[in-house]
């Protein structure tokens, strides 16, 4: 086994090779034995794992610029790239068809373990839908989901300024390299988001925007996130994209209804019309949401527990507090009045992770209650 470091090399080289990236290069890595396996192959093995020339050629002579220009920006601490072989990679992603080999961070890598809701919709939306984006993000933050989205212009950066105007947290996930903003006019909104969550990408550095990345983008977006909300979009919208891949994912996809005369609410109709679930409130959403949260929290457990400790299932009895160590710590922080998880981690010394996974688990039992601002308390 490989450093730390010669690990990390080998994924930024595996990942920028041509005909590899996604699912393929996953496949490879665990078909060798490791990504430092794979990197230290030769030719006819690498042949006869199917690669072509161009392929084999990229992991056996890499361009030590590019791999420069991706080191040196993962150099700041505020930037990660989580790998597949990675414990930090996101649980709910690695059940999607196509999962990506890596992910790109800037900001809190462990905000992608949050439990998440994707809202998308029209770049043009209208008044109302303006409106309803904003509302259903603040109040979808509020009741303690990290809202998702692409940072596009429209319902999507309507989305995440809401979630974080209401003291919540969102993350986005965007189709070029963290470096380079797009659209420029997601600016002023990129700083918020990476100190109250995260901006995401399976594109290293200084990837430009190509309309093939957006599809690819938009599984990702859905992949993270429990369900979709879909608050506009037109017949053509690349939203009923999301909304497609998000239910062969197995999400829960939502929809707005809205006037028979308005353009962008067809795509809506259509997608309640093939079995999409209409709402009218967040209610009706975190009432469907309960099961999918259920899977996350156990997906945290059996991350944050070792093996030989019995793990905690859905629908088992409810955790006892007086038995389990780190339980005991995380309610013994707890009071009646709200407490933002910042404060929870920091008094506990537990991991963001590990306190998020207790925290939904003890949500999803009534044990305690989401505030507005990510803040928690008894119940």
């Amino acid at each position: 086994m490989g450093t730390a470091a010669t690990k990390q090399k080998a994924w930024l080289i595996a990942i920028r090779a041509p005909r590899l990236g996604g699912a393929p290069l996953i496949q490879l890595v665990e078909k060798l034995g490791g990504i430092d396996v794979l990197l230290a192959a030769g030719y006819a093995q690498l042949k006869r794992a199917g690669l072509d020339d161009t392929t084999i050629n990229a992991l056996r002579d890499h361009d030590p610029e590019l791999l420069e220009l991706d080191t040196q920006w993962l150099a700041s601490p505020d930037h990660h790239l989580l790998t597949w072989d990675s414990d930090q990679y996101p649980a709910l992603l690695r059940d999607i068809p196509s999962p990506p080999a890596a992910l790109f961070v800037d900001g809190d890598p462990d905000t992608l373990w949050q439990p998440q809701i994707a809202v998308v919709g029209s770049r043009n939306p209208t008044a109302g839908g303006r409106d309803n984006a904003l509302d259903f993000a603040a109040e979808l933050s509020r009741q303690g989901l990290t809202v998702t989205s692409g940072m596009a212009s429209g319902i999507d950066s309507i989305a995440h300024g809401a979630a974080l105007d209401a003291g919540g947290y969102t993350v986005a996930v965007t189709g070029t390299g963290l470096d380079i903003v797009y659209p420029a006019s997601g600016r002023d909104l990129v700083p918020r988001i990476c100190q109250k969550g995260a901006l995401v990408s399976e594109f290293p550095p200084g990837i430009r925007p190509k309309r093939s990345h957006f599809p690819s983008r938009n599984r990702i977006i859905s992949g993270l996130s429990l369900g979709v909300l879909v608050i506009e979009a037109g017949l053509n919208s690349g939203t009923l994209i999301t909304a497609r891949m998000a239910a062969n994912q197995g999400r829960n996809v939502f929809a707005l209804p809205g006037s028979i005369h308005n353009p962008m609410s067809k795509g809506c109709h259509r997608l309640i019309r093939e079995g999409v679930r209409l709402v009218e409130n967040v209610a009706q959403i975190m009432e469907e949401l309960a099961p999918m949260a259920g899977q996350l929290a156990g997906e945290l457990e059996k991350q944050l527990r070792q093996p030989q400790q019995q793990e905690l299932e859905i629908g088992a009895q409810e955790p006892q507090l007086e038995q389990d160590p780190d339980y005991r710590l995380l309610w013994s922080c707890l009071g009646f009045d709200p407490k933002p998880v910042d404060s929870i981690i920091q008094q506990s010394g537990l991991t963001a992770r590990a306190v998020s996974a207790m925290l939904l688990m003890l949500e999803l039992r009534g044990k305690v209650e989401a505030h507005p601002g990510g803040a928690y308390s008894r119940k």
